[in-house]
């Protein structure tokens, strides 16, 4: 049987890649594969590159109103094939359809906030700032701007950055995840169909060669990243060498603090939909369960049972709560963690590696597993699993909770479920998360707040999407202007005053 090869797409139409390496890409629902990605060399990469510098001054030259116009049509287009992205998400993913019709929604988000973009490009102006002198600022687009993003978000996550980027006259270079390869090349396609510029917009499929290729590029000016910490900080030290803009997200280790006054059955809800929502496979997903006083005896029979009872099949499958892990290689991963957590003296109460889907033997399948009695030493409770594992800590007190998430390396996402008002306020005043939710298990902010988070979740200045998106994907410029008539005759030899 033949597989479809995908390739990259560069200056407006597909291309052939001068590597000869490829990767399967899978059914993780199957295990079968279903395709082969090409894998970009620096020699791709650079002719991706060398398409966005190319488009780069028309682009940026055209003004924002036009521009703005380009991602609007591109917008209804994503709106009409929302559906077709979603199978997409699914097929190569895994995730289950209702959730990947989630995803491309939040990606829809973006793309209305980008659209935006001559109001948010506009700069300050004082006049007479000093006499017969007018000051104003305006910002302007970078050049050459890349994307690295991660399986688990194929549609959502690039939109985090490229309608934003090209919206304020960057052109941008795509690298996503090889895993699932196909929306990127879908919404290539429907960004020439809406009238963007050839060039503007280039997809490079690859690994780790690609991603170096982009980083050591004299012309990309600015990189997004998405993934991991340790390759997150990397980019990040690199990037700063070469005196690149780069904007990193790494790992996360959410937590959700219980108090006891809280309403326990939205809590088990919570904790159910957020810790095995898309099998665990988000950023945001809450992996660590603080529980206060007497919570935990209260509620884990109903999160064991619960965990125990999730509806596991094949996206396609309406009745299907959680899809299948995303790789072979991320399923042993995510067993072995599940290991080592019984090795260290966790309870584990429900074993998720008992599941199967009988129609589909060779998926990649994990159901919920759940552990009470987890402590700070244990390496579930350190380090990012991403998987539908759900860590249980008891604690006496709200205090001790607190601190506990606050001496966690990352700090990515955090969740406080209560009915009093001052705990709330005091949470989310002194926790040192980058995104709190109060009786929101999943706080992701809307497109004009920005995402984002703390410590080792964030290497750089600025959060993705938002007023903070474009600030990151432009620079600002001073100017300030007078004209011969108002000029005193004679050098001046001092620094120059208001007056």
């Amino acid at each position: 049987m033949t597989v479809e090869l995908i390739e990259h797409y560069i200056n407006g139409q597909r291309a052939r890649s001068t590597s000869e390496r490829t990767q399967d890409v899978f059914n993780p629902a199957t295990g079968a594969a279903t395709a082969r990605v090409m894998l970009a060399n620096s020699a791709d990469t650079a002719a991706a590159v060398s398409a966005a510098k190319g488009a780069f001054p028309a682009w940026s030259a055209m003004p924002p109103i036009r521009r703005a116009r380009i991602l609007n049509d591109f917008l209804q287009r994503v709106r009409a094939h929302k559906a077709a992205l979603a199978e997409a998400i699914t097929a190569e993913h895994g995730k289950v359809f209702s959730d990947a019709c989630g995803e491309v929604e939040r990606g829809i988000d973006i793309l209305e906030f980008a659209c935006g973009i001559p109001q948010l490009l506009k700069g300050d102006y004082t006049e007479q700032v000093s006499t017969g002198i007018d000051n104003w600022t305006l910002r302007q687009p970078l050049g050459v701007v890349a994307g690295v993003t991660p399986f688990n978000f194929p549609v959502m996550v690039p939109m985090w950055m490229f309608p934003v980027a090209i919206a304020a006259g960057n052109t941008f270079v795509l690298k996503p995840s090889p895993t699932d390869p196909t929306p990127s090349m879908m919404m290539a396609e429907l960004l020439k169909q809406a009238g963007l510029p050839d060039g503007v917009f280039n997809v490079v499929q690859g690994d780790k060669e690609a991603v170096d290729a982009l980083v050591e590029h004299s012309d990309v000016q600015a990189l997004s990243f998405v993934g991991s910490t340790p390759i997150a900080q990397s980019l990040y030290g690199r990037g700063a060498q070469l005196g690149k803009r780069i904007q990193a997200l790494g790992g996360a280790k959410n937590h959700m603090l219980v108090m006891p006054d809280a309403d326990l059955d939205k809590v088990v809800d919570a904790l159910i939909g957020a810790a095995f929502g898309s099998a665990g496979e988000r950023c945001m997903a809450i992996s660590v369960a603080v529980l206060v006083g007497d919570v935990a005896d209260q509620i884990m029979p109903q999160l064991a049972a619960r965990a125990a009872a999730l509806k596991i099949g094949v996206g396609t499958d309406t009745e299907a709560e959680m899809g299948p892990i995303v790789t072979a290689q991320a399923l042993e991963r995510i067993q072995g963690y599940i290991a080592q957590g019984e090795t260290e003296g966790a309870q584990l109460l429900v074993d998720g590696r008992n599941r199967q889907v009988d129609a589909h033997p060779g998926g990649f399948w994990l159901g919920g597993t759940l552990f009470d009695h987890v402590t700070p030493e244990m390496t579930i409770y350190r380090e990012e699993i991403f998987g539908p594992v759900l860590a249980c800590v008891r604690v006496p007190d709200f205090a001790t909770g607190l601190d506990l998430i606050n001496r966690h390396e990352f700090g990515n996402g955090v969740s406080l479920f209560t009915r009093d008002g001052n705990t709330a306020r005091e949470f989310s005043r002194q926790v040192q998360v980058g995104m709190v939710g109060v009786n929101v298990p999943i706080p992701v902010p809307m497109a004009w707040h920005g995402f984002g988070g703390w410590k080792k979740s964030l290497f750089g200045d600025t959060h993705a999407y938002g007023e903070e998106g474009v600030r990151f994907y432009t620079k600002q410029k001073s100017i300030m202007q007078r004209w011969p008539e108002s000029i005193a005759k004679g050098a001046e030899f001092a620094m120059p005053v208001a007056r």
